[in-house]
């Protein structure tokens, strides 16, 4: 290792060390946790509520940005871990009509029943079809195909459905935004 180098390691050793001794001063600063906060396995202590939050501002500076991330293990055992960022100001400048469709797709009952029994364990058109509130063999197909085109779903063998691995956390976390 070169002398520049250690010198650059060491700078960024510094660095690191001033952002969490600026994250502890901010925990301990933090009198009540806000609304909107908190994690699946229960409260978080204090000041550690925002912990994702501070991170993120930490990298994304005064412009913002928008992050989401899981670890997710499904009932059939999979196990997904996912994390997807973006600048705020990408988002807000985009064409948001280029999401109606890979929305639209999630935007009917029977397509996130579809979902939700393949992320159970279903995974066959012969399974699928056998709950009664997924319709008719045609209602199916219909369905199955538009969560297809969308890539909310893919063909695994013939007759066969999966959700892709990068796409089970963003459909917890538009389900999650879509709470109450």
């Amino acid at each position: 290792m070169t002398a520049e180098r250690d010198g650059t390691l060491a700078e960024r050793l510094a660095r690191l060390e001033e952002r969490v001794a600026r994250l502890e001063e901010e925990a301990a600063d933090t009198a009540a946790p806000a609304t909107g906060s908190g994690t699946a396995a229960g409260p978080v202590p204090d000041g550690e509520t925002f912990w994702a939050l501070n991170g993120l501002k930490e990298r994304a500076g005064d412009q913002g940005a928008v992050l989401f991330t899981g670890s997710v293990t499904l009932p059939a055992g999979e196990h997904y871990e996912w994390q997807q960022g973006h600048p705020a100001a990408d988002l807000l400048d985009d064409d948001w009509a280029q999401a109606a469709d890979t929305l639209s797709a999630l935007a009917h009952p029977v397509r996130l029943l579809l979902l939700r029994e393949i992320l159970h364990g279903a995974s066959t058109t012969a399974e699928l079809a056998a709950h009664e509130r997924l319709g008719t063999t045609g209602q199916l197909y219909h369905h199955l195909r538009q969560l297809v085109a969308a890539g909310w779903l893919r063909t695994t063998a013939r007759g066969r459905y999966a959700v892709p691995g990068e796409r089970v956390v963003p459909i917890l976390t538009v389900l999650a935004a879509a709470r109450r």
